[in-house]
């Protein structure tokens, strides 16, 4: 139903972080590499913990890859970046997108964001620059999977 990329990630914590949240809920996940840490690091796995043979994870060697695989199956991809075009509360999320995050240090390259059929932001007071990479992921997959009703049901 939903997707999240992580774009080149650099810090194995965050990247653990997300792995584990989207396990949690359902979501699966693309790692467009180069990551700059071996993913199969100590540190990734623990920040992940067990959550990640729990995770739908598909690797992409590239961005370009990654833009190939994900025209020929039809996803849309949205961007999550701290100067989006709207407030990720404002925009209607559709079944089968894939919210993309960039990299912690740098984001994403234009050529990267020119290739996003949108962009979001997370509301923040003036002044603040931005969120950690793995608390803008969950508010922004959180808000997409309560628009498309995907939350996995309690347990009975």
């Amino acid at each position: 139903m939903l997707r999240l990329a992580l774009y080149q990630p650099d810090i194995p914590q965050n990247a653990g972080t997300m792995i584990r949240m989207a396990a949690c809920l359902g979501v699966a996940v693309d790692i467009v590499e180069p990551a700059s840490f071996d993913v199969s690091d100590r540190n990734f796995r623990r920040s992940g913990m067990d959550y990640l043979e729990r995770a739908a994870i598909q690797r992409h060697d590239s961005f370009a890859a990654f833009e190939n695989w994900r025209r020929e199956v039809g996803h849309r991809l949205i961007l999550a970046e701290t100067d989006g075009a709207v407030a990720h509360t404002e925009f209607a999320f559709q079944p089968g997108d894939i919210v993309l995050v960039g990299r912690e240090s740098a984001g994403v390259p234009p050529e990267v964001a020119a290739a996003a059929e949108a962009s979001v932001h997370v509301p923040m007071r003036p002044g603040l620059r931005s969120l950690n990479v793995a608390i803008a992921a969950a508010l922004v997959v959180g808000e997409a999977l309560r628009q498309l009703g995907g939350y996995p049901a309690p347990a009975a």
